[in-house]
């Protein structure tokens, strides 16, 4: 009996003329009834490397050539072999075995890999669930053969090497003994090598000590050994990593309408807050999937500000997001199954709310935010944070609003600085990129302005403050950059400058130029 008796379970799907059959589906109603075949190059000859059933009946086994192929059936269709379009496939495959389970992973080249535990009961336990997959794939058009044990090794053997579809708990052993060495997944070079020591079964390598084996076959032939037995579990690694919480609902009769479907997302939204409170937690990031009946997927993804568990804005986010699809949401024949998950939480307290009502200014931003973004996508949405620079045009740069705002920002942001109370703002809130030439006229040579000229207007300075200077970064702009010095001034009509002189009049290799950077409100 395995050692892993009890623990996970694991549904392995293979599909044996994966390529042959992406190639009939595409025919649709009116398909080639000649024997297929999938050629590659290999060396200098072209050599069968899929056939479909009815090839495969007439001898067409992958290897031949193609000269060979056509001399036993003459008429054959052919096709060149596409691995990325096969691929592609088996990832679209993939994501609709996503409605069984969230832990789904590809297997090779040619099968998917489920891990079922406990999610069975779902589907009227183990025997149903498999039967009703290979039945719905069936119908898509694929040749599949699927199995369930207590190991991802065992699975795959048993359903890629046998007819049986569940292996009992424990029974791991028992059901690959009779297999060949081959399901072991070697390579064909040590296949034949155990056979030639006699080897050719999966108990007659069992039987054997297994140092003398290890030592001979290398160390890896045990470890497959022992998981194809049940002995040792392997976990899979999911295309997807698993969300954190997730609701769904299932639909015996496809959903098509606009507002059903509108619906689903809000009481969806429902339970996974109430998921959320009982854990403690709030999400950051959430995604809605949509399982069409005929295999589609489709994902829609938000994200909020801060941690959120309101079912009210999460069920308004979504609809914003609905609203504002460039693809709209197609439901097709119908969507099955319809999914809610967080794919990312962090704790979450209740907050007591401030007697000045700033609590509730803070959460009308983020709102305002989360709504932005679901509608305008999250890269549109920007917020301005604090750089280490002294240059006024490098303190600060732009970041994704909603992955920063209210208390989540970066660890790395910096303060900006803090003004003092009742004092004017030393920097204007509108800065010109790159700062605009202009003629100017001092009274000395280093003193400020009293007139300059923008955009034909000639303003007459009445007060000034300054200079402000600013030394260059000569390790990013080179020695040759030049000393700024910065006067904030006003004129006569009351509006306000920020102007800098850039370079000195002491040195003679130096032309001081005049530039308007900023406009204070």
């Amino acid at each position: 009996m395995s050692l892993l008796s009890g623990s996970r379970r694991y549904l392995a799907l293979w599909f044996p003329f994966l390529p042959t059959d992406r190639l009939e589906r595409r025919h649709g109603a009116t398909p080639d009834e000649r024997p297929l075949i999938v050629l590659a190059r290999v060396g200098n000859a072209l050599r069968v490397a899929h056939a479909d059933r009815r090839a495969r009946a007439l001898g067409l086994a992958p290897g031949l050539t193609l000269a060979d192929a056509r001399a036993r059936v003459p008429d054959v269709a052919v096709a060149d072999r596409d691995a990325g379009a096969d691929h592609a496939l088996l990832k679209r495959v993939a994501d609709w075995c996503d409605r069984f389970t969230p832990l789904v992973g590809l297997d090779g080249e040619d099968g998917v890999m489920l891990d079922v535990t406990g999610c069975v009961h779902l589907f009227g336990g183990e025997a149903a669930m498999r039967a009703e997959i290979v039945s719905r794939l069936g119908f898509m058009g694929f040749t599949v053969q699927a199995a369930i044990a207590g190991t991802p090794d065992a699975a795959r053997a048993v359903a890629r090497y046998t007819t049986q579809g569940v292996v009992a708990p424990g029974m791991e052993a028992e059901a690959v003994r009779p297999l060949p060495a081959a399901a072991l997944g070697i390579d064909g070079a040590r296949v034949l090598a155990l056979a030639r020591a006699g080897l050719k079964t999966i108990a007659a390598i069992a039987d054997r000590p297994r140092a003398p084996l290890a030592a001979r076959f290398g160390a890896d032939l045990m470890d497959r050994l022992a998981r194809v037995l049940g002995e040792v579990d392997h976990p899979i690694s999911p295309d997807r990593p698993p969300p954190a919480l997730m609701v769904e609902r299932r639909f015996a009769e496809p959903l098509a309408r606009t507002e059903d479907i509108d619906a689903t997302v809000a009481g969806l939204a429902q339970g996974l807050a109430r998921q959320l409170e009982e854990h403690g937690l709030g999400g950051r990031q959430f995604e809605a999937s949509f399982f069409r009946a005929d295999g589609i997927v489709r994902r829609i993804a938000v994200a909020s500000g801060r941690p959120l568990r309101d079912a009210r804005i999460l069920a308004r986010l979504y609809a914003e997001r609905l609203d504002a699809l460039a693809d709209p949401l197609d439901p097709g024949f119908g969507f099955d199954v319809i999914r809610l998950a967080a794919l990312a939480c962090e704790a979450m307290e209740g907050r007591q709310a401030r007697f000045d009502g700033s609590e509730e200014d803070d959460e009308a931003v983020a709102g305002l935010i989360d709504r932005l973004s679901a509608r305008l996508d999250a890269a549109q949405v920007m917020r301005f944070a604090a750089e280490d620079s002294h240059v006024p045009e490098r303190s600060f740069r732009t970041v994704e609003a909603i992955s920063s705002h209210a208390g989540g920002g970066s660890a790395a942001d910096r303060a900006w600085p803090a003004a003092a109370r009742g004092e004017p703002p030393l920097l204007p809130l509108r800065l010109f990129a790159p700062p605009q030439p202009v003629e100017a006229m001092a009274e000395v040579p280093d003193g400020p302005p009293i007139r300059f000229r923008w955009r034909r207007i000639v303003h007459d300075i009445v007060a000034a403050e300054g200079p402000d200077r600013i030394a260059p970064e000569w390790w990013r702009d080179g020695e040759d950059a030049l000393t700024r010095d910065y006067f904030r001034v006003e004129d006569r009509a009351g509006h306000r400058f920020w102007l800098f002189r850039e370079g000195l009049y002491r040195r003679e290799r130096e032309r001081p130029r005049w530039y308007l950077h900023g406009l204070f409100a």
